[in-house]
């Protein structure tokens, strides 16, 4: 064998085989906006020899570096050997008369749209249809201008690429690897629509998850409004209506956060009753507990944030001019005799319980939410996260419970409580978590949890193995797929 074959890879993929130095060809970029020229110097950083084509090249060398040569449109088609199409996609018919010097040449399509799916077909794909004698790919559409800039340091390091050739597909993979960035190899051109898609969608899995918030703030608010302002001054005529920035907003947090807490792992336990139910873990589930399973991350984030605020709100509480305006009608009270003595000891305990368990939940709430960074879920294995997520999750709903239980203490069965017949807020915020504590105990009973598992290892209750006696499976007649275990 020959020396230089002993160098070559035995095995490996289409892109490794020929993956020779890109750094060697000439690399074209028609445009000179703000992309083009992070663009060309972050080409230009990673090895490449760059032209960049332009309507007037004399005016407009000057924004790019030295290192660049600018040039007429024309002569940077015919030089180059990979084209960049950095013009919006309004602009291709300017490039027909550019078609001979594009004529076999590989186009990479970096144009966006302004609306999702703004029309039929892709930005990449119609500039295929315009210039069949080229090779189009699109890619590098995701990467925004700062992020060539300042490298993959910042920003998203991950490029999209599709195209109906390989081997293309296989250069412009190599050349975002040297500018590096992480290539993701999205197949044919057909997936160029969904790709332009992607930088257009507004936290598409944010949606329901603020919704469900709102809603929620909503519905507290005004529950806790009509408790702590509008009873006191149709009952008693006491104007309090300045607890409407930051009393009734304290109050609505902690509960939004509770249910919300709540929601998250409300799923899991309806999920694992699905599949002790159907007795496979090969079934479905229905597109809505899909759906709210693959948003927990956002319920769970929302919910932190929420009792982060609730904190914070707390510690502003005496800082108030109402709470120091209280304080003092109370020492006054106090100094008239009034009051001989107003500590409670049991006031005493429950204040110091509450404090303990709260401060415990929003401690706990705050390595799930660092944990749910990308950054850090990706230092940890599997068994780590799984840990973290669902043991210690579980471990704040019980303990953010047990919070909410001291707050309330007596008050639930203090008639002075219902405030126009209606029950405490926190009474309220209970309803979900105690469905969500007793039927997870339930699947943590030994024989529940066994079959469970077992279920989610592929065993099926619907099928049996059958096993003969040697001489009892003689026949093939008896076989029939009924009879057997599907894994």
């Amino acid at each position: 064998m020959a020396k230089k074959e002993m160098i070559k890879p035995l095995l490996g993929n289409e892109c490794e085989i020929h993956n020779y130095s890109l750094q060697k060809i000439t690399v074209g970029i028609l445009g000179t906006g703000d992309f083009a020229r992070s663009l060309a110097t972050r080409l230009v950083r990673s090895g490449y020899d760059v032209i960049v084509g332009s309507r007037y090249p004399k005016c407009n060398e000057s924004l790019f570096p030295s290192a660049i040569e600018v040039t007429s449109q024309r002569e940077a088609t015919n030089k180059a050997n990979i084209i960049f199409v950095a013009v919006h996609h309004e602009h291709y018919s300017t490039l027909n008369e550019l078609r001979d010097g594009l004529m076999g040449k590989i186009l990479v399509d970096v144009s966006n749209n302004v609306e999702v799916n703004e029309r039929e077909e892709s930005n990449a794909e119609r500039l295929a249809s315009m210039f069949p004698e080229s090779t189009v790919v699109k890619a590098f559409n995701v990467i925004s201008a700062w992020a060539l800039q300042s490298g993959a340091r910042d920003g998203s390091k991950q490029v999209m690429i599709c195209s109906n050739s390989q081997e293309a597909r296989c250069m412009v993979v190599e050349i975002a690897r040297n500018m590096g960035f992480i290539p993701l190899d999205f197949g044919l051109l057909s997936s160029a629509k969904e790709i332009e898609n992607l930088p257009l969608r507004l936290f598409p899995s944010w949606k329901m998850p603020i919704i469900l918030t709102v809603v929620l703030f909503v519905l507290f608010y005004v529950y806790s409004f009509i408790r702590k302002v509008i009873h006191p001054y149709v009952m008693k005529g006491h104007n309090v209506f300045y607890k409407i920035p930051i009393g009734v907003v304290n109050v609505t947090l902690p509960c939004v956060s509770f249910v919300m807490l709540s929601l998250v792992y409300l799923p899991g336990v309806l999920a694992a009753l699905f599949q002790l139910r159907n007795g496979t873990k090969y079934k479905r589930f229905p597109c809505w507990l899909d759906q709210w399973l693959q948003q927990r991350k956002q319920l769970g984030l929302l919910s932190f944030l929420c009792a982060a605020l609730h904190a914070v709100y707390s510690l502003c509480l005496p800082m108030r001019r109402s709470a120091r305006y209280q304080l003092l009608n109370e020492a006054s009270a106090l100094s008239r005799g009034d009051k001989k003595n107003i500590w409670v000891e049991e006031e005493v305990w429950r204040m110091e319980i509450y404090l303990f368990f709260g401060i415990l939940a929003i401690g706990v709430l705050s390595l799930l939410a660092v944990t749910s960074l990308p950054s850090v879920a990706n230092s940890l294995n599997w068994r780590e996260f799984n840990f973290i997520q669902s043991r210690l999750g579980f471990t704040a709903l019980v303990v953010s419970t047990l919070h909410v239980l001291t707050f309330g203490w007596r008050k639930a069965f203090d008639s002075t409580q219902y405030k126009f017949y209606l029950p405490p807020t926190f009474a309220i915020t209970l309803i979900v978590p105690c469905i969500v504590l007793p039927a997870k105990a339930f699947l943590f009973l030994p024989c529940v949890n066994r079959k469970l598992k077992c279920i989610r290892r592929g065993w099926e209750t619907s099928y049996r193995a059958k096993f003969r006696e040697p001489g009892e499976a003689d026949s093939v007649a008896h076989f029939s797929m009924e009879s057997t275990s599907r894994v």
